[in-house]
Protein backbone atom coordinates (compact mmCIF):
# COMPACT_ATOMS: atom_id res chain seq x y z
CA UNK A 1 0.00 0.00 0.00
CA UNK A 2 2.58 2.10 1.06
CA UNK A 3 4.73 2.26 -2.83
CA UNK A 4 1.28 2.72 -4.07
CA UNK A 5 1.19 6.18 -2.30
CA UNK A 6 4.50 6.91 -3.68
CA UNK A 7 3.59 6.39 -7.04
CA UNK A 8 0.83 7.96 -7.16
CA UNK A 9 2.86 11.23 -5.59
CA UNK A 10 4.58 10.82 -7.86
CA UNK A 11 2.50 10.81 -10.99
CA UNK A 12 0.68 13.58 -9.36
CA UNK A 13 3.78 15.93 -9.20
CA UNK A 14 4.90 15.19 -12.53
CA UNK A 15 1.42 15.69 -13.59
CA UNK A 16 1.38 19.29 -11.73
CA UNK A 17 4.98 19.62 -13.73
CA UNK A 18 4.34 19.68 -17.24
CA UNK A 19 1.75 22.83 -17.10
CA UNK A 20 4.87 24.10 -15.48
CA UNK A 21 7.06 23.14 -18.54
CA UNK A 22 4.59 23.98 -21.26
CA UNK A 23 4.68 27.60 -19.82
CA UNK A 24 8.22 28.13 -19.61
CA UNK A 25 8.22 26.41 -23.18
CA UNK A 26 6.02 29.36 -24.44
CA UNK A 27 7.87 31.97 -22.30
CA UNK A 28 11.02 30.61 -24.96
CA UNK A 29 8.74 31.01 -27.56
CA UNK A 30 7.41 34.72 -27.20
CA UNK A 31 11.13 35.42 -25.78
CA UNK A 32 12.47 33.81 -29.56
CA UNK A 33 9.68 35.96 -31.35
CA UNK A 34 10.76 39.19 -29.17
CA UNK A 35 13.93 39.03 -30.30
CA UNK A 36 13.46 38.29 -33.81
CA UNK A 37 11.21 41.52 -33.98
CA UNK A 38 13.88 43.15 -32.56
CA UNK A 39 16.31 42.27 -34.80
CA UNK A 40 14.03 42.98 -37.94
CA UNK A 41 13.99 46.78 -35.95
CA UNK A 42 17.52 47.28 -35.76
CA UNK A 43 17.72 46.18 -39.26
CA UNK A 44 15.26 49.24 -40.20
CA UNK A 45 17.30 51.32 -37.65
CA UNK A 46 20.39 50.84 -39.46
CA UNK A 47 18.15 51.48 -42.81
CA UNK A 48 17.33 55.38 -41.92
CA UNK A 49 20.83 55.12 -40.08
CA UNK A 50 19.48 56.50 -37.01
CA UNK A 51 22.25 56.24 -34.40
CA UNK A 52 20.20 57.09 -31.23
CA UNK A 53 17.95 53.88 -31.96
CA UNK A 54 20.84 51.67 -33.23
CA UNK A 55 22.94 52.53 -30.32
CA UNK A 56 19.62 51.72 -27.86
CA UNK A 57 20.14 48.19 -28.83
CA UNK A 58 22.79 47.51 -26.88
CA UNK A 59 23.67 47.25 -23.24
CA UNK A 60 24.90 49.75 -20.84
CA UNK A 61 28.24 47.18 -20.49
CA UNK A 62 27.74 46.06 -24.10
CA UNK A 63 30.75 45.09 -26.19
CA UNK A 64 30.90 44.72 -30.49
CA UNK A 65 33.69 43.13 -32.00
CA UNK A 66 34.31 43.41 -35.73
CA UNK A 67 37.34 42.14 -38.16
CA UNK A 68 39.81 44.47 -38.59
CA UNK A 69 38.81 46.78 -35.33
CA UNK A 70 39.71 46.92 -31.55
CA UNK A 71 36.89 45.88 -29.34
CA UNK A 72 34.36 48.99 -28.78
CA UNK A 73 33.29 48.24 -24.81
CA UNK A 74 30.70 50.23 -23.49
CA UNK A 75 28.05 52.26 -25.05
CA UNK A 76 29.57 55.54 -25.78
CA UNK A 77 32.66 53.43 -27.61
CA UNK A 78 30.14 51.65 -29.55
CA UNK A 79 28.23 55.32 -30.14
CA UNK A 80 31.52 56.54 -31.75
CA UNK A 81 32.17 53.73 -33.99
CA UNK A 82 28.77 53.29 -35.33
CA UNK A 83 28.77 56.78 -35.56
CA UNK A 84 31.60 56.15 -38.25
CA UNK A 85 29.46 53.37 -40.22
CA UNK A 86 26.14 55.93 -40.35
CA UNK A 87 27.87 58.69 -41.32
CA UNK A 88 29.34 57.18 -44.61
CA UNK A 89 26.51 57.91 -47.66
CA UNK A 90 27.68 54.24 -48.66
CA UNK A 91 27.16 52.51 -45.54
CA UNK A 92 24.38 49.80 -45.52
CA UNK A 93 23.41 46.94 -43.35
CA UNK A 94 21.62 43.73 -43.75
CA UNK A 95 21.37 40.93 -41.16
CA UNK A 96 19.36 38.26 -40.33
CA UNK A 97 19.15 35.52 -37.71
CA UNK A 98 19.43 31.68 -39.28
CA UNK A 99 19.19 30.35 -35.58
CA UNK A 100 17.72 32.13 -32.13
CA UNK A 101 18.07 30.49 -28.47
CA UNK A 102 17.20 31.52 -24.71
CA UNK A 103 18.11 30.23 -22.15
CA UNK A 104 16.24 27.64 -20.46
CA UNK A 105 16.13 30.63 -17.21
CA UNK A 106 15.28 33.08 -19.87
CA UNK A 107 17.17 35.69 -19.09
CA UNK A 108 19.77 35.47 -21.77
CA UNK A 109 19.69 34.38 -25.54
CA UNK A 110 21.66 34.56 -28.41
CA UNK A 111 21.17 34.92 -32.33
CA UNK A 112 23.61 33.79 -34.72
CA UNK A 113 23.03 35.06 -38.31
CA UNK A 114 24.60 35.84 -41.86
CA UNK A 115 25.39 39.82 -43.22
CA UNK A 116 25.93 41.67 -45.63
CA UNK A 117 27.44 45.14 -44.97
CA UNK A 118 28.28 47.93 -48.36
CA UNK A 119 30.45 50.94 -46.88
CA UNK A 120 33.90 52.71 -48.29
CA UNK A 121 37.03 51.30 -47.81
CA UNK A 122 38.92 53.84 -45.49
CA UNK A 123 42.20 52.86 -47.47
CA UNK A 124 40.76 52.90 -51.17
CA UNK A 125 37.96 55.04 -51.32
CA UNK A 126 36.12 52.74 -52.55
CA UNK A 127 33.21 51.37 -52.17
CA UNK A 128 32.95 47.54 -50.86
CA UNK A 129 30.61 44.82 -49.96
CA UNK A 130 31.20 42.58 -46.90
CA UNK A 131 29.55 39.28 -46.12
CA UNK A 132 30.16 37.24 -43.18
CA UNK A 133 28.53 35.85 -39.65
CA UNK A 134 27.68 37.27 -36.23
CA UNK A 135 27.02 35.84 -32.97
CA UNK A 136 25.08 38.58 -30.86
CA UNK A 137 24.07 37.44 -27.18
CA UNK A 138 21.04 39.36 -25.30
CA UNK A 139 20.67 39.93 -21.65
CA UNK A 140 16.46 40.32 -20.70
CA UNK A 141 16.05 44.09 -19.39
CA UNK A 142 14.33 44.37 -15.98
CA UNK A 143 11.04 45.79 -18.20
CA UNK A 144 11.22 42.87 -20.41
CA UNK A 145 12.79 43.98 -23.60
CA UNK A 146 16.40 42.62 -24.62
CA UNK A 147 19.35 43.90 -25.48
CA UNK A 148 22.92 43.24 -27.02
CA UNK A 149 25.56 42.50 -24.74
CA UNK A 150 27.75 41.02 -26.88
CA UNK A 151 27.98 41.66 -30.69
CA UNK A 152 30.28 39.70 -32.94
CA UNK A 153 31.00 39.89 -36.55
CA UNK A 154 33.50 37.74 -38.31
CA UNK A 155 33.92 37.41 -42.59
Amino acid sequence: MKSYLVLYGAVAAALLMIPGQEALAAARDSDSHALTANEEQWNQDYLAKDLDKIVAHYADDAVVMAPGMPAASGKDAIRRVLKEMVDDPAMSLKFSASKVEVSKSGDMAFTQGSYTMTMTDPSSKKVITDHGSYVTTYRKQADGSWKAVADIATH
